[in-house]
């Protein structure tokens, strides 16, 4: 059943996707040997397939060169985490929304029947900008109106704040945190306003502590944070809330009060790749 791997147009056909009807009239032509649609998809499945959905794939936009360089240069900042925590932090960093259209999600439910939820398209979005730390975990993460360069430059200063305060608690001065205080290594994608000029001039003039690593283009996958925003999503899955102000309150609990109980062994998915960061 070596067929079913193939791509339909690689054999001369307009059709992009086998069916079982499709590879019956194939397998007849090749062989001579009639067979029913409902006969190939019994083959099938004692064979161990499943007709399920495609994954997108994101591998004829990527440049291998630059994933691999990069997979290295973080393999080895996630090294020196592990080992000098107190010298160097590596946070991964993006930015989220949550609808109040009810997420549907798959569901067990009895054969021949399907659970509902609410079709209503209600108005209304909670837009999240944050951090992950990567050797404990800890989540940073802010309630924002809108992503822009100025957002983006005030919740850098915070979680710089944070990782400060934090610091200080330990017993150091806060004048000696500049040159004393852990390097904070920032992974993050390549929206416009991360990498808007005066941005970068103002986070390397006020937060010197801070070195902004930006990833590969398509390669969500480098980024583990995505797999917070992936786990609150399946959390509040077809679940419906009143208002805003209510999912906001459930989004905060998640992601800042421990709510949230991640599988971090769970690869993170590129819409074809699958690359475990951890």
């Amino acid at each position: 059943m070596k067929i079913v791997d193939e791509d339909p147009k690689e054999l001369g056909y307009e059709f992009g996707r086998w069916t079982a009807a499709r590879l019956a009239e194939h397998l007849e032509k090749e062989t001579g040997i009639k067979l029913s649609g409902s006969q190939v998809r019994r083959i099938l499945r004692r064979k161990k397939y499943v007709y399920i959905w495609a994954k997108y794939s994101l591998e004829d936009k990527q440049d291998k060169k630059l994933r691999k360089a990069f997979k290295e240069k973080l393999d080895e900042y996630l090294k020196l985490a592990k080992e000098k925590p107190e010298s160097i932090q590596v946070w991964f960093w993006d930015e989220c929304g949550f609808s109040l259209r009810v997420i549907r999600r798959r569901a067990w439910t009895k054969k021949g029947k399907r659970k509902k939820v609410n079709g209503q398209r209600k108005r209304g979005r909670v837009n999240v900008m944050g951090a992950l730390r990567y050797n404990d975990k800890k989540r940073v993460c802010f309630m924002i109106k809108k992503g822009n360069s100025e957002t983006f430059h005030e919740q850098l200063k915070k979680l710089h704040e944070e990782i400060r305060q934090e610091w200080i608690n330990l017993g150091n001065l806060p004048e000696d945190f500049r040159e004393k205080g852990p390097k904070i290594i920032i992974i993050l994608d390549n929206a416009s306003y991360h990498k808007k000029k005066d941005v970068i001039e103002q986070v390397e003039k006020e937060l010197p502590n801070i070195r902004l690593e930006f990833l590969p283009a398509y390669s969500p996958d480098y980024n583990l944070i995505e797999l917070v925003w992936h786990s609150a999503k399946e959390y509040i899955a077809n679940r419906e809330f009143e208002n805003k102000e209510e999912l906001e309150k459930v989004v905060n609990q998640l992601l800042n009060e421990g709510g949230l109980i991640i599988k971090w062994s769970r690869k993170l998915k590129n819409k074809g790749n699958a690359v475990n960061v951890t």
